[in-house]
């Protein structure tokens, strides 16, 4: 599907689903798991209320301290030619970015080597943030910057890249997503988790996203899974991984420590474990 070899030197994988359903957890238990196999790994933070630090393990003190992409001023201006429009608002409240000239596709190949942190297992993370102005639609500078970081790290970097996306397709653009390696979308039970997964397949159906599959998350019991794969049938994509319920996972995020490395996690990482090999196998298909 990916490649006809199975060592895979630049897989490209973002993970998306409805809010809440643990795509970020299965974000970082696949950084880490690719970057423990000796693996280049970039894990992307690409979700509006970003949480993938704290699930890689980052200590909270150096949470603070990180700055998304999206917020970094100095660095939008230098490269585009115009601050951020929630920097550059007229005193009417209107962008003054409107009819104004910036580059869209501004230098991005050193943004991650500059900004990206090491986190635990030496997985590199960058935090890209979101763009929050009210009525600055996508035609602004900073939207130009993340594109463009995003079509450079998914077509022309070297390593595993892993993106945990919102829920959607909203980052990639039709160039970008076609050079995804896989597409993975979250579903717990339920129906809303359901109606998100066959919305994300249509909008990368229109991006032309050629690999899709579906892992489930949260499962309790052979009969959920049973009716959850009944629902998402229609949707002829293949179920990866079935991860079941554990609560001690609620209790890592409470104590604000990485599910990875969490007590009595023993049964997801198994399942973790072969969702990576089941990804590594399908690339030789």
């Amino acid at each position: 599907m990916f490649s006809k070899y199975y060592e895979v030197l630049d897989l490209k994988l973002a993970v998306s689903g409805k809010g809440g359903v643990g795509k970020t957890t299965i974000a970082a238990y696949l950084a880490r798991m690719l970057s423990r196999d000796n693996n280049s790994v970039l894990a992307v933070d690409a979700d509006p209320s970003p949480s993938l630090a704290s699930a890689l393990g980052v200590p909270e003190q150096d949470r603070k301290n990180l700055i998304p992409i999206t917020k970094m001023t100095d660095l939008i201006e230098e490269r585009t030619g115009l601050p951020p429009t929630s920097s550059s608002e007229s005193s009417e409240g209107g962008s003054t970015t409107f009819g104004k000239i910036f580059t869209l596709n501004p230098k991005v190949d050193d943004i991650a080597n500059r900004f990206a942190i090491k986190c635990k297992d030496n997985v590199k993370l960058l935090v890209l943030g979101t763009i929050d102005t009210a009525g600055a639609g996508c035609f602004c500078p900073e939207n130009a910057l993340l594109k463009s970081l995003l079509r450079h790290l998914i077509l022309k970097s070297d390593e595993y890249v892993i993106l945990d996306m919102e829920a959607g397709t909203e980052h990639l653009g039709r160039g970008t997503a076609k050079g995804l390696d896989l597409l993975i979308i979250v579903v717990e039970p339920g129906r809303r988790a359901v109606e998100t997964a066959i919305r994300i397949k249509k909008l990368a159906n229109d991006l032309e996203i050629s690999s899709i599959g579906i892992v489930l998350n949260k499962i309790n019991s052979e009969l959920e899974e049973k009716e959850l794969r009944e629902q998402l049938s229609g949707l002829d994509l293949p179920i990866l991984a079935a991860i079941p319920y554990n609560i001690n996972l609620v209790e890592a995020d409470l104590h604000d420590e990485s599910p990875f490395d969490y007590k009595n996690t023993e049964n997801i990482f198994s399942k973790m474990k072969k969702l990576k090999e089941r990804i590594h196998n399908m690339s030789k298909q």
